[in-house]
């Protein structure tokens, strides 16, 4: 039957009530032609530095910004308005932000390339305030929130710990650290993504500098600081990259099923299952193994299940995020280093949709919590706002020319050509992560704060820069935190 006719017919179905009306809105958003509809319909213009993270509430109506400017932002994305912003009170850019659970959408985690966790309250009056819970010597790129719980989250870091937040009692507790084995001598694990599976809220999965994605079950780590504390419960990686120790993983994304995503760097994404677990195929992950002194593997690579693959997009020069979108996890989402969205059917890999969404780099792509709108953000100043209907054309077609156009055009010898020497490389895993100035200033804004033209011709709108360095600060919006919760 004819998209079309497929359409009329649910919506005949619905009407005499055959179809229940949320089993309609979730096909039609999980349709392809939906998905294809999305345009620009927004910017929101606030910050002076590369936007690092944007997360949704729990019920979609504020959006949660973070920048190299080290300013947080609440926004009314409906409004393409700031609703609420203050300092971090980080010294170097925020890399992650969230909101906790049932906190009003109030309380606020944050970890930055300063190596600070921090909470931040957003008190009645339009101020807010931040304690910082820990500070180690590397950057802490991604934080973890337990479903359902106000108090306790998660967060990784580039000295391969792994840490436990509860916030009753600001308690920070170091569970383990990832090494490639128990010994002393052992090389650490550079940790890039976390996440928590929402099916089994015990287990979470980590990755970073190596092309092995860990599963850790809470259960079974201990908190007094013993060596088997961590002991991964099953390790992921696919067949061909096994030992070879060629690549890094730098997003994580699980689905509602516990499907998990992995982005690496200088590869695809893929999609892994239960089956595909390493030691679901009783293969021992000893030392040997973790450390690629194996030689000849011992065993065959081509008897191990092969997870899909999502193919097309580039990942070598910044952390990128990978997403699931449609109401079921219907599709897969991830930036580019060629500033482009790529979007893939999950059920067969098929690319089918391909967004200028940034003039340099995007990194995150976040879904609305219950609808079909998309927030992007990246190496640009501004946070983009996807939704069905007119808008900036910014859809390019997948055939297979472009597709190869766009390998070419993003190759690692275009890199002088995108960067202009403008940012610090300041890791050894193939220059993975690029830090924005700390001063705020990405690469594509002047010293007097402006911003360069658009590519569809629009100017970035000159901001006052509220990154104040105090702890607390009021409202610079029109509305004050007391108004946030009513939208």
């Amino acid at each position: 039957m004819p998209p079309e006719r497929k359409r009329m017919a649910g919506l005949w179905e619905r009407e005499v009530g055959g179809l229940p009306p949320r089993h309609f809105a979730n096909a039609v958003m999980a349709s392809k032609d939906f998905v294809q509809s999305l345009s620009i319909q927004k910017r929101l213009r606030k910050h002076r530095g590369c936007v690092n993270t944007i997360s949704f509430n729990s019920d979609g109506r504020f959006l949660l910004s973070g920048a190299d400017d080290r300013n947080v932002v609440l926004w009314n994305w409906v409004e393409a308005a700031p609703t609420f912003s203050f300092h971090s009170g980080h010294s170097n850019n925020v890399l992650h932000a969230q909101f906790m659970p049932f906190s009003d959408d109030r309380s606020v985690v944050t970890c930055a390339a300063d190596g600070e966790v921090r909470h931040s309250q957003i008190r009645e009056g339009g101020c807010a305030t931040t304690d910082k819970l820990v500070e180690l010597d590397f950057a802490v790129h991604r934080l973890a929130v337990e479903p359902g719980s106000p108090y306790t989250f998660y967060c990784c870091c580039e000295d391969s710990s792994v840490w436990l937040f509860d916030l009753r009692g600001k308690d920070a507790v170091e569970l383990f650290r990832c090494r490639t084995a128990d010994h002393f001598t052992a090389d650490d694990i550079e940790l890039f993504a976390i996440a928590i599976d929402p099916r089994k809220p015990c287990c979470f999965a980590v990755a970073g500098s190596d092309e092995y994605v860990r599963i850790y079950d809470t259960r079974k780590i201990g908190l007094d600081g013993n060596s088997n504390s961590g002991l991964a419960t099953e390790h992921f990686c696919p067949p061909h990259l096994i030992g070879e120790n060629k690549d890094g993983i730098t997003g994580l994304a699980y689905s509602q099923t516990s499907e998990l995503l992995a982005s690496y760097s200088h590869d695809n994404i893929y999609l892994f299952s239960r089956e595909h677990g390493l030691h679901f195929n009783n293969i021992e992950v000893d030392e040997r193994l973790l450390m690629d002194e194996t030689g000849p593997l011992p065993f065959c690579r081509d008897k191990l299940p092969i997870p899909k693959a999502f193919k097309g997009h580039t990942n070598q020069h910044t952390i990128k995020g990978v997403n699931f979108l449609g109401p079921n996890c219907d599709y897969v989402t991830s930036g580019s280093d060629c500033g482009r969205i790529f979007i893939w059917r999950k059920k067969d890999g098929e690319l089918i949709r391909v967004m200028n969404g940034d003039r340099h780099i995007v990194n995150c792509v976040e879904q609305h919590p219950s609808g079909i709108v998309v927030a992007s953000s990246g190496i640009d100043n501004d946070i983009k706002i996807w939704e069905p209907g007119e808008g900036e054309t910014h859809s390019i077609a997948t055939d297979d020319k472009v597709k190869e156009d766009m390998w070419l055009s993003t190759s690692s010898d275009s890199d002088g050509l995108i960067y202009n020497g403008d940012f610090d490389y300041v890791m050894d895993l193939d220059d993975i992560y690029l830090y924005g100035n700390a001063d705020g200033h990405s690469s594509n804004e002047d010293e007097d704060g402006s911003s360069e033209e658009d590519d569809d011709g629009d100017i970035s709108a000159e901001e006052d820069d509220d990154g104040d360095d105090s702890a607390e600060e009021g409202v610079d919006g029109e509305n004050s935190a007391g108004d946030m919760s009513d939208g």
